[in-house]
Parts: C-alpha cells; structure tokens; sequence
C-alpha cells in the first residue's frame, strides 16, 4: 500500500511539474506573489483571485458616565472575493470583486430604497483599458474618485471602521465611464481623475435622466509613494524621505434620487448634490498624518412627500485628522478626530457630532493579517433622530486575506 501511495505521489508532482512549465521566455502559469494566480500558456487571459475577512467584536456604553452594555456588535463584518487580471491585451484589464456578508451588502435602514432592493453582492464590476503609462480609462462598476479614506480599500485601514466624516459625505460606487491621467515634472507628480457616472450608486434597478460629474485632483511635489503608499493607511513602508500628497475634488449629482446621491435612502423629490473633498497625506520614517475636509450642499435639503413626511439630505461639513506611527515591530499606534457639522437648514434632523478614537494594530503580513483594536468616545450618531448620545466603545478586529 505504501507503494502504492508514493508512486501516486510521484506521479501526481510529476503532473504538476509538467502543467507549469512553459516556453522559455513566457511568465509561469501559477504564480503566489498577490492571492493565487494563473496565466493561460499563450499569454492571452490571466486570473488573479484574492479573498479577504473581517471579523469582529465591539462594545458600546451606555452613556458617557454610565458603562453599561447599551450594545454588543459581533460579527462577520466583512467577506470578500476579488477576481482580477488581464484579457487579449495586458493593456486590457478588468476587476471583480463581490461581497457575501449581510452587513457589507448595504442592507440597512439608510439604504433602504426602491432604486435597489436586493442584496448587494456585487461591489466592482469594471473594465480598464491603459493604452500607455499615462493614461488610464475604465467602464463599469466600481469607486468614484471621492475622498481618499474611501478610495482605500477597507481592508487597507488602521482603524477598524473609516470616519464619520466618511459616513456622512462620501460618493461610494457608481456605474459609468472614469479616465485618469498621470505625468511628472521631474520629482513632482500629479493625477487628474474623472469621472461620468449614472448617479444612482451600484447594482442599481432603473436609472433616470440626471447624471453625476466627479472630478480629482491629486499633487505629489516629493515624487510616488513607495508601493502605492499613497492609497493605504500607515507608513508600513517607513518612507526613506518625505512624501506628500495634497488633492482636491467635486462631485454634481444632477437630480439626485437618495439622500447621499449615491447611497442612502430615497429622496421624496430629486435635487442636485455638490459634494466637496479635499485632502491631504504625509508620511516619513513610520510617521503617517492624514487630513480630511469635506462638504456637502443642495438645491432644495429637505423634501416632503404628499403625507408631509419629510426626508433630508446631510448638509454641511466634515473634518477628519489621523495620525500614526509604526514601531519597528510592526506595532502601530494611531490617533483620529473627526467632527460633522450641519448646515443651519437641517439642524432640526442631524445634530453636530463627534468622534475621538485610540488604535493599536499588530501588523502580521502587512494589512493582509492584523489584529486591531480600538477605544473611542462619540457624541452623536448619524442618520438617528436628534438626541444626546454620548458613549464609549471598545473594538477588536481580525484582518485575515491573500
């Protein structure tokens, strides 16, 4: 039986040695360096597949004096595939990305609406043709180029969720056309990105006739980032000099259907929707410090339906400051404030509000495995009647992905 059992060994590592080889010159069929990959012997489509979980436990007081479970959170926070690679042309490339746990398909109260009533499985769906280096263009499903805590990933983050601010004013997915286009100066580099999108959010059941025009700037005056250290949060890449990013940007959602253009809940009557974001990243020698600025108006805020139900939209402005450093343990250390303050127009439904939020992360294989945890004050909570919620919470957070 042992026989038996290495010769079908032998015969089975021989098979696999023999499916891998290819002509000299051409990339291998399988490789690891990101996920598990695979390129099929005439160059001509790749597959690269990724997965990635979250899991996690949180506790909220309740009040700012009493400690008292008001709250437990525990739960897969999030579940994710993400299908990428190439197809004819490695200028023609596309991402897939799709999401299995019921609180990563948006299912809740804020996007309760008619415009989308499934499950949210799909997140990217979304074609990219780079004609050369400078040049970018994409059709399809997938992130606007909003403010740059939502752009990067969540799984790339040094706290266990993204900020209020983020919560209140961020465009999210839309489906349409983006380009972007890259070049430097010598060291100074820059991006401008744009985008033509439908302006009702992802997966959506029907579109009307209005549009959303999004637009980025982004100004690298010390050269790229190490790694795309730009688009993930901590110096995990300990930047041997200074490097700095500043950027800008406007969204119009032309008659906007819900009350965050994009996500949210249905609007009663349609109305456009400015949102501006600026900010800006610095980091050197494990150092990362990230500022946020971002705001939101409208044409007509507040909207009633024929009952006098009514319904607003948050206007206003945001401010989120972060603040880290990596020690050579990989151990991080980081520090958030982040506030919203309503415009005077919806102060009768949103009040101001506030977040102060200590974290400790444990980098294991960089933001593929960490252990993170986090303690934080709030005042307020959006999206809830006005009230006076003051509360603690504590948070534990398991990163696992490939």
């Amino acid at each position: 039986m042992k026989i038996y059992t290495l010769l079908l060994a032998f015969l089975l590592a021989g098979s696999a040695a023999a499916v891998a080889q290819t002509p000299e010159g051409n990339p291998p069929l399988f490789n690891f360096k990101r996920g598990v990959g695979l390129v099929t012997p005439d160059s001509s489509f790749s597959i690269n597949m990724r997965f990635r979980v979250q899991s996690r436990a949180i506790y909220n007081s309740t009040s700012k004096d009493d400690f008292g479970v008001s709250e437990y959170e525990m739960r897969v926070r999030r579940l994710r595939l993400r299908f990428e690679g190439f197809m004819y042309s490695p200028k023609l490339t596309y991402n897939i990305q799709l999401s299995f746990s019921r609180g990563d398909m948006d299912w809740s109260l804020r996007d309760d609406t008619y415009i989308n009533i499934s499950p949210n499985v799909v997140r990217d769906a979304v074609v990219y043709y780079k004609p050369n280096d400078q040049w970018q263009f994409a059709f399809g499903q997938t992130k606007l180029p909003g403010n740059r805590q939502r752009v990067i990933s969540s799984g790339d983050q040094q706290f266990i969720d993204r900020s209020i601010v983020n919560i209140g004013f961020n465009i999210d997915r839309d489906f349409g056309f983006q380009a972007v286009y890259n070049n430097s100066i010598g060291t100074f580099h820059y991006l401008i990105k744009s985008a033509l999108t439908a302006g009702e959010g992802r997966n959506v059941f029907s579109t009307d006739g209005g549009l959303a025009y999004t637009g980025r700037v982004e100004l690298l005056p010390f050269g790229r980032f190490t790694n795309g250290g730009d688009y993930f949060e901590g110096d995990l890449e300990r930047e041997p000099t200074p490097k700095l990013s500043l950027a800008g940007g406007m969204s119009h959602n032309e008659d906007a259907r819900r009350i965050g253009g994009q996500i949210g809940r249905d609007l009663y009557e349609q109305t456009d929707i400015q949102t501006y974001i600026f900010d800006g990243l610095l980091k050197y020698k494990g150092m990362a410090l990230y500022a946020e600025y971002m705001a939101r108006e409208a044409d007509n805020p507040v909207t009633q339906n024929a009952a006098g139900q009514q319904r607003n939209i948050l206007t206003g402005r945001g401010q989120n400051y972060q603040l880290s450093y990596i020690f050579p343990s990989n151990v991080e250390l980081a520090g958030r404030y982040s506030r919203v303050t309503p415009n005077q127009e919806v102060r009768a439904f949103e009040n101001t509000e506030e977040a102060y939020l200590v974290g400790v992360t444990k980098y294991l294989r960089a933001h593929r495995l960490k252990l993170q945890g986090n303690v934080g004050y709030h005042s307020q909570n959006p999206f809830l009647p006005v009230n006076n919620d003051y509360h603690w919470s504590a948070g534990l957070q398991i990163e696992l992905g490939i």
